[in-house]
């Protein structure tokens, strides 16, 4: 298994993690009196599992799984896919900061880490369709 496809994995693990953390916080809130802020990181938890798990693990099974494009240059660059990877990651954490921020404190002025975060995963998207299209082939 490449590098990558390891590092894909393994975060999408502790994506999951995180969101069944989130999940127990949010449901325990209202039983124990937890302050409702917590209720802010309903869109945090949908991205980590969703974005952070889900979509992480497509992406490094499929780094790892879909035919090889020569065997000269197996996956093509690698940078790309650490490109993905970066965008990604760096994009769901910027968005666990600002969308909980946002929700509490409209005016707070952590508007720009939703843009961002938005264009990163945005980006990293693109990109893992770029490298992965001419790996999918017939026979």
């Amino acid at each position: 298994m490449p590098t990558l496809s390891r590092y894909f994995i393994k975060t999408g693990m502790l994506y999951l993690i995180a969101g069944l953390a989130m999940t127990l916080a949010m449901f325990l809130q209202p039983l124990l009196g937890w302050s409702p802020v917590l209720q802010a990181f309903y869109p945090v938890y949908l991205h980590f599992i969703f974005v952070g798990w889900v979509t992480q693990i497509i992406m490094g099974v499929a780094y790892w799984m879909f035919p090889k494009k020569s065997k000269e240059d197996p996956r093509g660059n690698p940078l790309w896919g650490w490109a993905v990877y970066v965008c990604l990651n760096v994009g769901l954490l910027l968005r666990a900061v600002g969308e909980p921020t946002m929700a509490v404190n409209p005016a707070s002025g952590w508007g720009w880490t939703l843009t961002l975060a938005a264009a990163l995963m945005l980006a990293a998207g693109w990109i893992f369709v770029c490298i992965s299209w001419n790996r999918v082939k017939e026979r």
